[in-house]
């Protein structure tokens, strides 16, 4: 966070540097133009001088623009201040269109005259040459400052100094013309003076209203929908709003995800998304909805089991049956075992109608609520002379059972509720999950009759070559 404070703090500096050394290079070249035009009566040069006046209100304007934009957001403001550039911006576009209506009306008039006395000299050459040169060092320091902080204000003085590079082009073949005997050309190219401002003037104005008009930035918008859809665990991109707010693209997205998925699973899914973006628009600043949905391909299992999620139940032993043409679905619940039976059955009540919206009005559901022990239990290990005798139990069913050998990993702790016995047993790689869990339930039943005092013995079956 300080690393980004610190960028930002240095790009609004890099800007506002740009836009001083903006206002001083427009200042001298409007001073340099109206002297020449002055003294030559050049109509594009004077045309020129009030080309680069407006230009220095502009930068200034474009100064102030810049200042403000950099402002954090407040209590009124809560997307910061970055249209003061695009509003900088749009009063810089009717200047432009309101300098070119004026070149156009006096160069009309110009055409008009019959005597037009040019006096061209090396005044005028030279403050043509110099104007060229600093307008090309200008427009290409202040495009390149523009994009890379994405400043509305700064292209619009980036697009004045280009401009103003190309009408000065223009009316040093206008005064060239005029020099050698052809005084109409003056005015001729001050048509073309007003015809590039009018240019520059459209192409800044169409893009400050898209940013006013809150227009979706029509390069980075696909961009960022393809970064979206590609990261994994997105289904389906609902939704994606952006608009320009200065240098920032401020918006929402709208993605699907499986609603199958832990939590954490979709959260990890929703900080991949927004990587995404950052990836391929750096200034973004998009809000990530995450929408659960239904897959096709979801399992009985997986829906009840995210039912049971929704209602904080804990659910296990799933027996689900198609009988004709109408679903049977049983399961155990387990509830806290000092709650009282009627709000126990309350809870599960709820959860058999929550398991009917997800299946249908007429599906059969039957739970079994079993206890939940609310805390944890204080174990100690037993006698090893017990354990022993324990560990001899399950070699010897375990020979009769089948499938199951070479107990190992043996546990047993002694509880206020009985034994504990944990252990671990080695099964073919090649017998399926439901004839390991057959022999394994086998063997504890076994063992269990033969122990009653065992509360509970959990085996886990591992391949041999584990």
């Amino acid at each position: 966070m300080t690393e980004t404070r610190a960028l930002g703090a240095e790009g609004a500096s890099r800007k506002i540097t740009a836009a001083k050394a903006s206002i001083a290079a427009s200042a001298f070249l409007a001073a340099a133009k109206l002297a020449a035009g002055l003294w030559s009566g050049s109509l594009a040069l004077l045309s020129e001088a009030g080309h680069a006046f407006v230009d220095t209100g502009a930068t200034a304007l474009t100064y102030y623009a810049v200042r403000e934009a950099e402002k954090p957001a407040d209590a009124e403001h809560h997307y910061g201040h970055g249209k003061y550039e695009a509003l900088a911006a749009l009063v810089e576009t009717g200047l432009l269109f309101g300098l070119a209506l004026i070149v156009v009306g006096e160069a009309i008039r110009r055409l008009g005259e019959v005597n037009v006395a040019i006096d061209v000299g090396w005044p005028a050459y030279g403050v043509l040459g110099v104007s060229i040169l600093i307008d090309f060092v200008r427009a290409r320091q202040l495009g390149e400052i523009a994009k890379e902080e994405r400043s509305d204000a700064l292209a619009a003085d980036a697009m004045h100094f280009a401009s103003d590079l190309v009408s000065s082009v223009l009316a040093l073949i206008g005064v060239a013309a005029a020099h050698y005997g052809f005084p109409q050309g003056d005015a001729l190219a001050s048509f073309g003076v007003a015809g590039f401002i009018a240019v520059a003037g459209y192409r800044l104005g169409r893009r400050t209203i898209d940013t006013l008009l809150d227009a979706a930035p029509r390069d980075l918008a696909p961009e960022i929908a393809r970064a979206i859809r590609d990261v994994p665990g997105v289904i389906t991109l609902d939704e994606l709003r952006l608009r320009s707010a200065g240098a920032e693209v401020i918006g929402d997205a709208t993605i699907g995800v499986a609603r199958t998925l832990r939590v954490e699973q979709a959260a990890r899914i929703k900080a991949a998304v927004s990587a995404a973006i950052l990836a391929v628009a750096p200034h973004a600043r998009i809000t990530i909805t995450v929408d659960a949905r239904a897959l096709d391909d979801e399992t009985m299992v997986e829906r009840i089991m995210l039912v049971a999620a929704r209602r904080h139940v804990t659910a296990h032993h799933v027996i689900a049956q198609q009988i004709g043409e109408r679903l049977s679905i049983g399961l155990d619940i387990e509830l806290d075992a000092g709650m009282p039976i009627g709000r126990a059955h309350a809870i599960a009540t709820d959860f058999e109608s929550a398991i009917r919206d997800e299946f249908g009005a007429d599906v059969e559901i039957e739970t079994h609520i079993e206890p939940l022990s609310p805390h944890v239990l204080v174990g100690r290990d037993v006698d090893p002379a017990l354990m022993q005798e324990i560990a001899a139990a399950l070699d010897r069913h375990c020979a009769q059972v089948g499938y199951v050998a070479n107990i190992h990993d043996l546990r047993v702790r002694e509880t206020s509720g009985g034994l504990v016995v944990n252990y671990h047993c080695a099964v073919d790689p090649s017998v399926p999950v439901e004839a390991a869990h057959d022999a394994v339930d086998a063997l504890e039943r076994r063992v269990r009759e033969e122990y009653p005092e065992i509360l509970r013995i959990v085996g886990h079956a591992e391949p041999e070559d584990h």
